[in-house]
């Protein structure tokens, strides 16, 4: 396993880490919890040190089934939680309200059963809270110890602007895949000029890039990935099995698998810390962290760039 710094920070963090959002069981479609216990601890095992949950991930289910997996383990571990979600039956709820940001920090503590957080998201933004007022409460919860660093998630640069002029934050964690390349612009040159860290999800984009799907899928209901990502669409579906059969021939050369190659190509982007990906079991976990390995050419890079710029560049970028 390879590892990172997050910029102003002591945070060395494994260059893949473990997201566990379809570990809160009520988004992804059916998780056994055992088997996600088992994909924390084989993920400890490879190298992985850096898990990323939120209460909003199965309304702080996520979160209990990382409290068994590093039971006894915690100092091994760095934590990254969020605020500002509320998960009900039916919606995300967005909630950056002073009130609602102490009860996150208090029951993300009592859930994940530790007395800090190492890394603190604000979720996502929320227009109906000030700012100003988000801010005040977590700097003061960062000086009663609740949490060590701040950062942020899928915010905009004149958002991280506007948060760094009242608190330092480390770092953003946004959408980016190759097939959501949408932060290359404005996003990650702004992270790299301040010295932030990317952290970023949809590394796999929703199965996709794992060539699991040769035909256009048809998900469970209780599988959201077909709304929530918008790439399992009829018009480009032909230009994403071309990319698949591309990732194939790299794949082959590295003997390795395409979500491997997927996972390895984000890793190798400008400005990336460190990239989340989900595992639904021990199997998965490892095949994650072994992508640390695999290092794609520079004439890859660009055979894969080149296939995106051409075909798939107006929903990519």
């Amino acid at each position: 396993m390879n590892y990172r710094k997050i910029p102003n920070t002591d945070l060395d963090v494994s260059t893949v880490a473990l997201g566990t959002w379809a570990m809160g069981n009520d988004f992804w479609g059916d998780i056994d919890d055992q088997e996600s216990i088992d994909a924390i601890q084989a993920s400890i095992d490879a190298g992985i040190n850096f898990i990323d949950t939120a209460p909003a991930y199965g309304a702080g289910h996520a979160e209990k089934v990382v409290a068994k997996a590093i039971e006894g383990k915690r100092d091994k571990i760095i934590i990254a939680t969020k605020t500002g979600v509320i998960r009900t039956k039916t919606e995300f709820i967005r909630d950056l309200s002073p009130a609602n940001i102490q009860k996150d920090m208090e029951e993300s503590l009592r859930r994940l059963k530790t007395d800090f957080i190492d890394l603190y998201y604000i979720h996502w933004p929320d227009t109906n809270t000030p700012l100003e007022d988000s801010v005040n409460t977590l700097i003061k919860l960062k000086a009663q110890g609740k949490f060590r660093h701040l950062a942020v998630s899928n915010f905009t640069t004149e958002l991280m602007e506007q948060i760094q002029g009242m608190t330092d934050i480390v770092c953003l964690q946004p959408n980016y895949s190759m097939v959501n390349r949408k932060i290359e612009e404005q996003i990650v040159p702004y992270c790299e000029e301040n010295e932030l860290g990317l952290v970023t999800y949809g590394t796999l984009a929703g199965s996709l890039l794992t060539g699991k799907h040769r035909e256009l899928p048809d998900f469970a209901e209780n599988d959201n990935r077909g709304r929530f990502y918008n790439y399992y669409r009829q018009d480009i579906w032909p230009q994403l099995q071309g990319l698949l059969s591309l990732m194939d021939s790299i794949a082959e050369i590295h003997s390795c698998t395409l979500a491997q190659v997927a996972i390895a190509w984000a890793s190798q982007q400008n400005g990336i810390t460190s990239v989340l990906v989900g595992a639904k079991n021990a199997k998965q976990a490892n095949a994650n962290a072994q992508a640390s390995e695999v290092a794609l050419n520079d004439f890859e890079l660009q055979e894969i760039d080149s296939y995106l710029r051409n075909e798939l560049r107006e929903t990519i970028f």
